[in-house]
Parts: structure tokens; C-alpha cells; sequence
């Protein structure tokens, strides 16, 4: 295997039949010790966090998988806190996009003087640009094809999968009586024909869920989940 990438939460290999491997890790997105998956740094690191993660990716990916949503996802190896995955391209140098079932984080905070918090958000679609120098700015969809970033068509197809994707996941929340906040994805193009699918992970790291109006921790999540 060749190290290839090296990020905040997984590190990337390249095998030998040109597929990756994704090795998850224990570190969370947060601040000051404080988990928060809209920041853009390593906050603290959860001992079982990447099993976990990875757990749920692969309960989510193989639901996605039995729907006909594509996905980069082709097995997982929870002991090692691998998957493999086929290649694919990122838009840019990176996208991160967000699906809000509720008004809370970065969302209020740059809202807060026309929305409440917790308020109801219907499957808003937000884009921001994987850029920690400043921020992972949010950027438009005129702006997104202006800079030749994605075209037009290409931000339909991705906004449509992430409301689908993002409704998935709400729906086998709430068989658990769980409620999706909301929840980050990243895409990418793979193949020749370059189709646009969702790369990357679905864990308790990149969602704020909710249970009986109590945030839940990513290992808590997963705990709850995957419970028989």
C-alpha cells in the first residue's frame, strides 16, 4: 500500500488493484476539546472513535447501496478500521456540503438575526469550500461555476443526492427514535464517465444527532444505532 493522503480523521492508501483504502482514526473534528463536526480542526481525540465511525459508514453506505444510490463504498473491515473504496476525484481542491434539518451551528450563527435556534430547516443544502485557512467558507452556486468548480448541472445532481442521502440517513435515525440536525457529505466524480457519487464516510463525527432533545456523541450514536 501507498500512503497518499494524510487527513484530520482518516488517512488514504493506494492498493495495488487502483482501488484506496481508507484507515479511520480516532481524532473528531472540534475546539478546545469540545467535538463539533463544522469545525475544521482535530478537537480530541475518542478511544474506538474510527471503529465506530466506521461502523456506522457501513451501515449507512450498504442502506444507501440497496437503494441504487451511488456511492464509492465497495466493503469494510470494522477490526482494522479500513474500507475500501473506488477512486475518485474531489471537486476543486475539495468540497464539503451540508444538509440542515435544524437551525444550529455555523448555520445560526451566521443567521441568528432572522432565524431561531432549533428551528426548522427543510433539507437546506449548503456548499463550503475544504479550505482551512479560511474558515471553509460557504461559496454559491453561480460562484461554484464561475470558478470552474462544478457546473450548474452538476450542482443539481449533487444537491438532489445529498437531500436523498441526507433523508436516508434521517429516516434510519428515526427508527431509533433519533432526530438528524444535520449532517455533512463530500462527493466526488469515479469512472470514466465521471458520475457523480458520495465519497468519504456517514458517521456520528460529521452529524449532530439528537434523542429526546439530547445531543448524542459520536460513540453513543453508533452504540445506539447498531444496538440488536
Amino acid at each position: 500500500m501507498k500512503l497518499i493522503y494524510t487527513g484530520k480523521t482518516k488517512d488514504v492508501f493506494e492498493l495495488e488493484d487502483g482501488n484506496y483504502l481508507l484507515k479511520f482514526k480516532d481524532d473528531v473534528t472540534g475546539e478546545n476539546g469540545v467535538f463539533d463536526p463544522g469545525a475544521n480542526t482535530v478537537g480530541l481525540t475518542l478511544e474506538g472513535a474510527g471503529r465506530a465511525g466506521l461502523s456506522l459508514t457501513k451501515h449507512f453506505f450498504e442502506a444507501l447501496k440497496e437503494q441504487g444510490i451511488p456511492t464509492h463504498y465497495i466493503d469494510a473491515n470494522i477490526d482494522e478500521a479500513t474500507m475500501t473504496v473506488r477512486p475518485a476525484t474531489v471537486f476543486g481542491k475539495g468540497l464539503e456540503v451540508i444538509c440542515r434539518y435544524r437551525a444550529v451551528g455555523s448555520f445560526l450563527r451566521r443567521y441568528g438575526l432572522y432565524a431561531e435556534e432549533g428551528q426548522a430547516l427543510d433539507a437546506f443544502v449548503e456548499v463550503t469550500l475544504k479550505d482551512d485557512g479560511r474558515q471553509d467558507p460557504p461559496i454559491s452556486e453561480d460562484a461554484l461555476d464561475m470558478l470552474g468548480i462544478l457546473t450548474k448541472a452538476e450542482y443539481a445532481v449533487l444537491k438532489d443526492l445529498t437531500q436523498q442521502i441526507g433523508n436516508v440517513v434521517k429516516a434510519e435515525l428515526a427508527k431509533k427514535d433519533i432526530e438528524l440536525y444535520d449532517i455533512k457529505f463530500e462527493f466526488g466524480r469515479v469512472g470514466e464517465g465521471k458520475e457523480i457519487v458520495l465519497i468519504d464516510e456517514i458517521s456520528g463525527g460529521n452529524m449532530r444527532a439528537y434523542k429526546n432533545g439530547e445531543y448524542i456523541e459520536p460513540l453513543q450514536l453508533e452504540k445506539l444505532m447498531l444496538e440488536a
